[in-house]
């Protein structure tokens, strides 16, 4: 399964993605997070739903500098990424 969000809030410069990315991988998920241009994080996971509902959690509370607003989240069917990448 394939979990796809757009992270609002102040979740750039705070150690996001690396947040994210290292809790993607104690998961053993794959996909990758990366900074978009109006100041959200998109954030694209692949692995077993219970595990993308695990990081999805992560997601919504950010590491202590973050302040997550708004998480916008889809599901689809994965694609077949490996490992997990900061961009």
């Amino acid at each position: 399964m394939r979990l796809s969000a757009l992270v609002s809030g102040r979740v750039q410069g705070v150690g996001y993605r690396r947040f994210v990315q290292r809790h993607a991988r104690d998961l053993a998920l794959s996909g990758y997070a990366e900074n978009l241009g109006d100041g959200r994080v998109e954030v694209v996971a692949e692995g077993a739903r219970g595990d993308l509902d695990r990081l999805l959690h992560w997601l919504r509370r950010g590491p202590p500098h973050a302040e997550v607003t708004t998480v916008e989240v889809q599901y689809a069917e994965d694609t077949g990424l490996r490992d997990f990448h900061v961009y």
